[in-house]
């Protein structure tokens, strides 16, 4: 069937098994307090482009979703219209027919491989995120936690399933990922009187005495009781202990003598005032992407996104464990339970060349990978049809995409591809978008 003989209406009863051309979606728009406000937002840009709602420059615009998520899901754009202002389609109709509910009828387009492993469920969560002050301090829960918690908590973890994540960086963003080494655990032991403060002298004392001969177990452990000790400190002990850190910061700085970190708990603290998670970002990685660089994150490792703006790729879940820098809901025990307590640097991801215009991240999970795609003026890609499905986000230029029919692109427009779809790509004026889809070694 070709694609421009298809027009999916919000009435749909039969299945389209065959269709093998691009469907148009409108994301969801997440404005979480955390976001870049207004049109300095990468996201609120999208949202607009993609569904012609309105943006308001004092509110801030932090995810833009795609996919099939409940709490944020895509809907199909029919043939020939598209949405405008507030959502509404040409003739003031809003669209009904979710992504999922496409596909749950076409279930075709998923792939027999894909298919026979996540039934109808698109297995990947795309994301476009622009941050502006610090998310908070937490971890994804493995399948069998999150099976638990969603029966035990359905109102706060939503969903039963895991969430390993990969963010790509769109601009320089910066990140707190995993516990630093035990090297670096020791320097700030002895340099954040303010941490031994809070946990006591004996274990910060047992850090101390620790090295590598001990064995990676018995090092776990004992992080593990210094994070949970500070993490579970009583909150007036914390306000005071990070009030005397601050002071302590600022006389250094006059100085100019902060390291990296020490001007990002200055940082953290303007935004997030008297909070454990300032303390905690002590004992965490401090990392920096250029454009072009990616890290993943597996299940029960602590993260905070801190600043900047990058392209989001996920396991279909929002299932998130906080326990510092936010004013929502925190769940201490059970993030302090059930982290790895791995000491390692994050493996920073710098794409492999697909072609001259392409590069793709592969993280080490089934559900997903990402494909970064920009192409030059008079220049023409092709992406080869794939067992699994896809989705694609222009983030600007435009051009076309060609299957059995042609389709004209621009920035802010996302669409989904079946597999064994085999696309080609090509701009006058320079394009420049990315990809979400499972991961090729799956297959």
């Amino acid at each position: 069937m070709e694609a421009e003989s298809v027009s999916v209406s919000l009435s749909v009863s039969t299945t389209m098994d065959g269709f093998n051309g691009l469907l148009r979606l409108t994301g969801c728009v997440k404005n979480y307090d955390w976001g870049r406000n207004g049109k300095e937002s990468c996201v609120a840009r999208l949202y607009g482009l993609n569904t012609g709602g309105k943006i308001y420059e004092d509110q801030p615009y932090a995810e833009f979703w795609m996919g099939t998520h409940d709490s944020g899901p895509s809907y199909v754009v029919e043939e020939g219209r598209r949405t405008t202002e507030n959502g509404f389609a040409n003739g003031g109709e809003r669209e009904k027919l979710t992504l999922q509910d496409w596909i749950e009828k076409n279930p075709s387009v998923l792939g027999q491989t894909v298919l026979h492993k996540w039934g109808t469920h698109l297995p990947f969560l795309f994301k476009v995120l622009s941050v502006a002050k610090a998310l908070s301090i937490q971890a994804h829960p493995d399948k069998d936690l999150a099976t638990l918690l969603h029966k035990e908590q359905p109102l706060v973890y939503k969903d039963d399933n895991h969430k390993p994540e990969m963010a790509l960086a769109l601009t320089e963003f910066e990140a707190l990922c995993g516990f630093t080494s035990l090297e670096e655990l020791k320097v700030i032991v002895q340099t954040v009187p303010e941490i031994v403060e809070v946990v006591g002298d004996a274990p910060a004392k047992r850090v101390l005495d620790l090295n590598e001969d001990d064995g990676e177990e018995k090092v776990k452990l004992l992080l593990r009781k210094l994070f949970t000790e500070m993490m579970s400190a009583n909150k007036d002990v914390i306000t005071e202990v990070i009030a005397k850190l601050i002071s302590r910061l600022n006389i250094k700085n006059k100085a100019g003598k902060l390291t990296d970190k020490e001007q990002l708990v200055l940082r953290l603290e303007k935004q997030y005032p008297a909070d454990v998670g300032v303390l905690a970002a002590f004992l965490f990685n401090y990392v920096k992407l250029n454009p072009g660089e990616a890290l993943y994150l597996g299940a029960n490792e602590p993260h905070a996104y801190v600043y900047g703006e990058c392209v989001e790729c996920m396991a279909t879940s929002d299932n998130v464990v906080r326990a510092g820098l936010t004013p929502k809901h925190r769940d201490v025990t059970t993030l302090c339970s059930m982290l790895t307590y791995r000491q390692r640097y994050p493996e920073i991801l710098q794409g492999t060349k697909l072609n001259p215009f392409t590069m793709r991240y592969l993280p080490p999970f089934d559900e997903f990978e990402v494909d970064r795609c920009i192409l030059p003026q008079q220049s023409t890609v092709v992406f080869p049809s794939s067992p699994g499905p896809s989705i694609f986000v222009v983030m600007g230029g435009e051009g076309t995409m060609t299957t059995s029919a042609e389709e004209t692109v621009a920035e802010g427009d996302v669409l989904f591809a079946p597999a064994n779809t085999n696309i080609t790509i090509a701009t006058s004026s320079g394009l420049h978008l990315y990809r979400a889809g499972v991961n090729s070694r799956f297959f």
